[in-house]
């Protein structure tokens, strides 16, 4: 992420190596880059909350996003006691991964990850729908797409690329809606109290309550962004990261409230409902004309794709923590000649374009991952901090929120929530079906050693049988080759030499399956065996080593007797005896030797 510090090969070969600790100790982000990163996002909701406030709430809808900023300033405490006590990135991640267990950690990162890749494709999709008012026949998809590729690539030449991009978008908003502002109070002086009068004379249907109840709710939604600080804060100089929080609520207290306030003091609340999709820029139209309605329509389109950065860089910082935790893949942690982990980037804007893709530029879908994403990661970090309270009292950190804005603001999340769920029931089920998948992804890595225990456990039950069966025939085949090869073999000899016994040798080795050959010599009475047959026999003992060679001398007279005599004592069939071929003086027909086989 650090792009002014060096890069040593083998540090960007094995991005997990303590080093990149302390390479990211230079080169930080300033209040003001650090602030517009994530005030982008957060900024870039009074182009909708204000007129989802008034659809709810009707007159009361500045009261309601008063109330969310009075929210929102009890989690700066917050946010501010957590990240102090534990200054990494990972945000609820963080906290929790800090406070619990992997498993508990690892819901609100899938949380946050959803929350980014929605605010990621709606983001570019209503920038490009903006353009495409400006311009005319805008192929919004191919431009959507177009505009995640150039934030991805940003985001990988890296954070300070990034900021000075964030920086230039943020203070134009700024300024844009200062003058939307200023404009709009004008016409208010100058037309008088009559639309104002005329709204706040409206009644509210369902009363008082309900009217802030669901206003309040949908308000909630005009805070989403404010948990992208936490997500980079290694990345921001010391001090810094409070410093963003509280920029971040001065621009949703001061604008958002006000912004819905003008709305009403000079559109009458039918043009704010019909005008609901870009209520700014026909407040634009209202108070200056249409120069300052396209003002309002470009900087629409600048800082929603600031909102696409935000998610880059949250994404950024939360994947790369959990990759370091072992909880997604090391592949993650591969960083390129800027230090910038580009696989995530890379990864995140496939995953985006292939949502894109799949809802057919139809976003209402993702509306619903993206509100109950966010507002569960807002109060997991409320349960973090209250864990971390209970369970780390004794680590240090500069701030600390109070037990009563604890209760206060947690539960306020929860009745948000709830109050989404009630308004638009259909949200959780197509939240279940993203978040169900993503879970499951995550589920394999946490317990990639137990999944795979399991399948060796699986393997070895149906391979057991298999190799219990593998090894019997093996054991049975090796036993019916040693039976057959067990046969003995006789050969008489009538005193060869060893270039006769080598052919003899040759046949056996070539027909016959057996380990042991007996060669035999019969002489009469009074004769010995030449030594030279014995040394022939030694020396084809060695040179077949696979057969071992028995010289036996017997005496008698060699015929059908001896044959049959031998036969019974040595249990070897006549049919495994060979001779030499017989001459003409042979007293017997090689018949009467009862098949004794001619060899030679």
């Amino acid at each position: 992420m650090n792009v002014n510090a060096p890069s040593p090969r083998s540090w960007r070969r094995s991005p997990a190596h303590p080093e990149i600790k302390a390479l990211a100790q230079s080169a930080k982000l300033g209040e003001l880059p650090a602030t517009a990163i994530c005030g982008n996002d957060i900024s870039s909701s009074c182009l909708y909350v204000s007129a989802l406030a008034i659809a709810y709430s009707g007159k009361y809808a500045w009261v309601s996003l008063l109330m969310v900023a009075a929210v929102l300033y009890l989690f700066r405490k917050i946010y501010s006691e957590v990240v102090g006590a534990l200054p990494l990135n990972g945000g609820a991640y963080n906290a929790l991964l800090n406070t619990t267990s992997k498993r508990v950690a690892s819901l609100a990162a899938c949380l946050t990850l959803l929350s980014y890749m929605a605010t990621a494709v709606i983001s570019a999709n209503e920038a490009m729908h903006y353009v495409q008012v400006l311009l005319g026949g805008w192929p919004v998809i191919p431009a959507t797409i177009g505009l995640l590729a150039f934030f991805m690539i940003l985001s990988i030449a890296g954070i300070h690329e990034s900021s000075k991009v964030a920086v230039a978008i943020f203070l134009t908003h700024l300024a844009t809606l200062s003058l939307l502002v200023l404009w709009a109070a004008g016409r208010l002086v100058s037309g008088g109290l009559a639309v104002l009068t005329a709204n706040f004379a409206l009644p509210v249907e369902g009363g008082l309550v309900q009217a802030l109840f669901f206003g309040f709710s949908a308000a909630m939604l005009g805070i989403s962004g404010f948990e992208s600080s936490a997500n980079f804060v290694e990345e921001q100089e010391a001090g810094v990261f409070p410093k963003t929080l509280r920029n971040m609520w001065v621009v949703v207290t001061v604008f958002n409230p006000l912004t819905a306030f003008l709305a009403l003091a000079i559109i009458p609340m039918t043009g704010i409902l019909e005008h609901q999709e870009a209520l700014l820029s026909e407040m634009g139209r209202v108070a200056a004309g249409g120069w300052l309605a396209w003002l309002v329509s470009i900087d629409a389109a600048l800082v929603l794709s600031g909102a696409v950065l935000t998610s880059f860089v949250g994404v950024n910082g939360l994947v790369q923590r959990m990759a370091l935790d072992r909880i997604l893949p090391q592949f993650f942690l591969r960083l390129n000649r800027r230090n910038s982990p580009y696989r995530i980037a890379m990864v995140f804007f496939v995953l985006s374009v292939s949502v894109l893709l799949i809802t057919k530029g139809r976003l209402e879908a993702l509306a619903g991952v993206y509100t109950i994403s966010f507002l569960l990661v807002m109060a997991l970090f409320g349960l973090g901090n209250v864990l971390l309270k209970v369970r780390r009292s004794r680590l240090p950190r500069p701030e600390r929120a109070h037990w009563i804005a604890l209760a206060v603001a947690i539960p306020a999340v929860l009745v948000a929530l709830f109050g989404n769920a009630v308004m638009n029931p259909v949200y959780l089920g197509v939240f279940l079906e993203y978040f169900v998948p993503t879970v499951g992804v995550i589920a394999v890595m946490l317990y990639r050693v137990a999944i795979l225990e399991g399948l060796l456990h699986g393997l070895k039950y149906l391979s057991d049988p298999l190799v219990r069966t593998i090894s019997n025939s093996s054991g049975m085949i090796t036993r019916t080759i040693d039976r057959i090869n067990s046969q003995e073999f006789v050969f008489f000899t009538k005193g060869d030499n060893v270039a006769v016994l080598n052919r003899v040798m040759r046949y056996v080795t070539d027909n016959e399956h057996t380990m042991k050959l007996r060669i035999v010599t019969v002489l009469k009475e009074g004769e010995e065996a030449s030594p030279e047959i014995r040394k022939d026999v030694e020396v084809l003992d060695r040179a077949y080593p696979d057969i071992k060679i028995d010289f036996r001398v017997l005496y008698g007279d060699f015929g059908p007797d001896l044959i049959q005599k031998l036969s019974r004592e040595w249990k070897i069939a006549p049919n495994f005896m060979f001779i030499g071929s017989p001459g003409d003086r042979f007293p017997f027909k090689v018949s009467d030797l009862g098949g004794v086989r001619l060899i030679i």
